[in-house]
């Protein structure tokens, strides 16, 4: 009998240590910066800068009328379990596949437990080039852009596995 390979569920401890930096700093920002006020990090480059989002990337749907806080509140625990329920189908030592779901989960979960809390998400880094400035952000937008990019790049060039590669 072939022993079981171990699964990637030990992977969600890395979505644990994102949820963890990302309410930490998010409950400094709410305890420590003023609202609306840039505090400049790098002069000309970067800010704190607190502000609040109630919808999603680049404030999608922010003016929706409060129907898009359940929706993206559903939206990423249903993401999120997905992508759990593909780490318990995927190797642990996968980290290619892994690490940009955990990251994904992490921070997903660290949005909507601010939905949920405060009815909106809480962003604070702020890049600014002279009189252009990108929406601000937070760790767990960060998480979720670099798992995103990893699922889409480690897709994109993983190429076939060896046993697929001999059927063509």
């Amino acid at each position: 009998m072939q022993k079981p390979i171990p699964n990637a569920l030990p992977w969600l401890a890395v979505s644990a240590l994102i949820l963890a930096l990302d309410q930490l700093t998010k409950y400094w920002v709410l305890t420590s910066l003023p609202e609306y006020t840039a505090i400049p990090v790098i002069e000309g480059v970067w800010n704190w800068y607190r502000t609040y989002n109630t919808g999603a990337a680049f404030s999608f749907l922010a003016d929706a009328g409060g129907w898009q806080k359940y929706f993206f509140l559903v939206l990423a625990v249903a993401i999120s379990g997905l992508l759990a329920f593909w780490l318990s189908r995927t190797p642990r030592g996968d980290w290619k596949t892994a690490l940009p779901y955990a990251l994904v989960i992490g921070g997903a979960i660290g949005n909507v437990i601010d939905r949920m809390v405060h009815g909106h998400v809480v962003d604070f880094i702020q890049w600014h080039w002279q009189d252009w400035y990108w929406p601000a952000f937070n760790i767990a937008d960060m998480a979720i852009v670099g798992g995103a990019i990893g699922i889409a790049l480690f897709g994109l060039f993983s190429g076939k596995p060896a046993a697929a590669q001999g059927k063509a």
